[in-house]
């Protein structure tokens, strides 16, 4: 799943960041890093998605989506981390690291959801053939609209184009859409994505054709 702030401005980057490197400011408050995530960031990274989409989503579905989502749609994917393809952007202050962005992109067939999703699909993706997966970016509700999101897709598409693929593919929220429209990716028809206790919530596949 492809979460982030829809009126989130964009990183004038040209080129991503390496693991470890700094990646900005925060008004003299702190940097910005991005790192590979690590099997230790799971209970973080699952604290950061439930306070993403309870605060970003809350203007585009009600409690009880967001709510029948998390945990499954909205989850931590351990294969992501084991593929060394999900990254973590962190802010550091005092001598404190805090996890405040995270997002990845996967050479594997799964298009969201986490480990408890019904939907997985772990076969390898033919990247002659097939459009790499961007996958689960969610970000902190007080660090939204500070390019982030932005940032990580930079990352997530230089990445995939750099292992073969010539387009990339994600499942977006409805707060994510302007987002990714902006960055070049094109809305296909909504999907209703069935919830667990009942009832469904939208999601937009979007695709984007990567240059050179």
């Amino acid at each position: 799943m492809a979460l982030t702030g829809g009126r989130e401005s964009m990183s004038s980057s040209d080129a991503p960041p390496r693991s470890g490197s700094r990646v900005g400011g925060d008004g003299g408050h702190g940097g910005f890093a991005v790192r590979c995530a690590k099997t230790a960031d799971i209970p973080a990274l699952q604290s950061l998605i439930e306070r993403s989409a309870r605060s970003l989503c809350a203007v585009d579905y009600t409690d009880e989506q967001i709510e029948g989502a998390l945990g499954t749609a909205w989850a931590v994917d351990t294969q992501l981390i084991e593929d060394a393809t999900y990254f973590v952007i962190e802010r550091h202050e005092g001598g404190a690291a805090e996890i405040v962005a995270c997002g990845g992109w996967s050479h594997r067939g799964t298009l969201f959801g986490g480990d408890a999703a019904t939907v997985r699909e772990a076969r390898r993706l033919d990247p002659t053939t097939e459009s790499a997966r961007v996958r689960a970016f969610f970000i902190a509700p007080e660090h939204a609209r500070r390019g982030l999101g932005s940032l990580l897709l930079e990352r997530c598409e230089h990445e995939a184009a750099a292992a073969g693929f010539g387009s990339c593919e994600l499942v977006a929220t409805l707060t994510g859409v302007r987002l990714y429209a902006a960055r070049g990716y094109v809305a296909r028809e909504p999907i209703e994505h069935p919830l667990p206790a009942g009832g469904t919530i939208r999601f937009v596949p979007m695709v984007k054709q990567l240059s050179g």
